[in-house]
Protein backbone atom coordinates (compact mmCIF):
# COMPACT_ATOMS: atom_id res chain seq x y z
CA UNK A 1 0.00 0.00 0.00
CA UNK A 2 1.31 3.64 -0.68
CA UNK A 3 1.82 6.41 1.44
CA UNK A 4 -0.61 8.65 2.01
CA UNK A 5 -0.53 11.70 0.30
CA UNK A 6 0.20 15.25 1.94
CA UNK A 7 -2.48 17.26 2.80
CA UNK A 8 -2.37 21.18 2.98
CA UNK A 9 -3.95 20.83 6.62
CA UNK A 10 -0.95 18.90 7.96
CA UNK A 11 0.98 22.58 7.55
CA UNK A 12 0.18 24.46 10.52
CA UNK A 13 -0.22 27.64 9.08
CA UNK A 14 -2.87 26.70 6.24
CA UNK A 15 -4.57 24.78 9.08
CA UNK A 16 -4.90 27.72 11.31
CA UNK A 17 -6.19 29.80 8.51
CA UNK A 18 -8.65 27.33 7.74
CA UNK A 19 -9.51 26.62 11.06
CA UNK A 20 -10.36 30.61 11.84
CA UNK A 21 -12.20 30.78 8.96
CA UNK A 22 -14.86 27.84 10.49
CA UNK A 23 -15.14 29.40 13.77
CA UNK A 24 -15.93 32.35 11.58
CA UNK A 25 -18.17 30.80 10.06
CA UNK A 26 -20.03 28.89 12.91
CA UNK A 27 -20.06 32.40 15.09
CA UNK A 28 -22.34 33.49 11.68
CA UNK A 29 -24.28 30.28 12.13
CA UNK A 30 -25.25 31.16 15.46
CA UNK A 31 -25.82 34.27 15.06
CA UNK A 32 -27.72 33.52 12.49
CA UNK A 33 -29.33 31.29 14.55
CA UNK A 34 -30.26 33.71 17.45
CA UNK A 35 -31.86 36.03 14.93
CA UNK A 36 -34.20 33.25 13.61
CA UNK A 37 -34.81 32.12 16.81
CA UNK A 38 -36.29 35.19 18.28
CA UNK A 39 -38.16 35.94 14.38
CA UNK A 40 -39.79 32.99 15.20
CA UNK A 41 -40.35 33.85 18.85
CA UNK A 42 -42.66 36.83 17.76
CA UNK A 43 -44.38 34.97 15.75
CA UNK A 44 -45.42 32.08 17.81
CA UNK A 45 -46.43 35.05 20.07
CA UNK A 46 -48.36 36.60 17.53
CA UNK A 47 -49.67 33.77 16.61
CA UNK A 48 -50.91 32.41 19.91
CA UNK A 49 -50.27 34.34 22.49
CA UNK A 50 -48.24 33.72 25.95
CA UNK A 51 -48.60 29.48 25.99
CA UNK A 52 -46.56 26.67 27.53
CA UNK A 53 -42.97 28.03 28.11
CA UNK A 54 -41.95 24.35 26.34
CA UNK A 55 -43.32 25.80 23.01
CA UNK A 56 -40.70 28.38 23.04
CA UNK A 57 -37.91 26.12 24.64
CA UNK A 58 -38.43 23.41 22.55
CA UNK A 59 -38.64 25.78 19.00
CA UNK A 60 -35.66 27.23 20.20
CA UNK A 61 -34.02 24.05 20.57
CA UNK A 62 -35.10 23.04 17.61
CA UNK A 63 -34.51 25.96 15.07
CA UNK A 64 -30.96 26.47 17.39
CA UNK A 65 -29.52 22.97 16.59
CA UNK A 66 -30.83 22.59 12.63
CA UNK A 67 -29.28 26.23 11.84
CA UNK A 68 -25.90 25.06 13.71
CA UNK A 69 -25.65 21.32 12.39
CA UNK A 70 -26.21 22.84 8.92
CA UNK A 71 -23.91 25.98 9.58
CA UNK A 72 -21.01 23.10 10.79
CA UNK A 73 -21.19 20.48 7.91
CA UNK A 74 -21.17 23.28 5.58
CA UNK A 75 -18.10 25.06 7.33
CA UNK A 76 -16.54 21.57 7.15
CA UNK A 77 -17.32 21.38 3.34
CA UNK A 78 -15.87 24.85 2.62
CA UNK A 79 -12.81 24.28 5.04
CA UNK A 80 -11.89 20.68 3.14
CA UNK A 81 -12.44 22.74 -0.44
CA UNK A 82 -10.98 25.61 0.60
CA UNK A 83 -7.75 24.11 2.21
CA UNK A 84 -6.77 21.67 -0.51
CA UNK A 85 -7.72 18.63 1.39
CA UNK A 86 -9.76 17.47 -0.96
CA UNK A 87 -7.04 16.90 -3.58
CA UNK A 88 -5.01 14.70 -0.91
CA UNK A 89 -7.47 11.74 -1.35
CA UNK A 90 -6.21 8.31 -2.56
CA UNK A 91 -8.71 7.47 -5.23
CA UNK A 92 -8.85 4.02 -6.29
CA UNK A 93 -11.11 4.74 -9.35
CA UNK A 94 -8.89 7.22 -10.51
CA UNK A 95 -7.30 6.19 -13.48
CA UNK A 96 -8.21 6.32 -17.59
CA UNK A 97 -10.42 2.93 -17.01
CA UNK A 98 -13.39 4.53 -15.25
CA UNK A 99 -13.35 7.70 -17.41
Amino acid sequence: MADPRWSPLDDPATAKRAWAHYRRMLRWSAELSLGVIGVVWVLLYHEFGLVSIHLYIATALGFGLMIMTIGALMGLVFVSHRSGHDDAIDDPLDDETWR
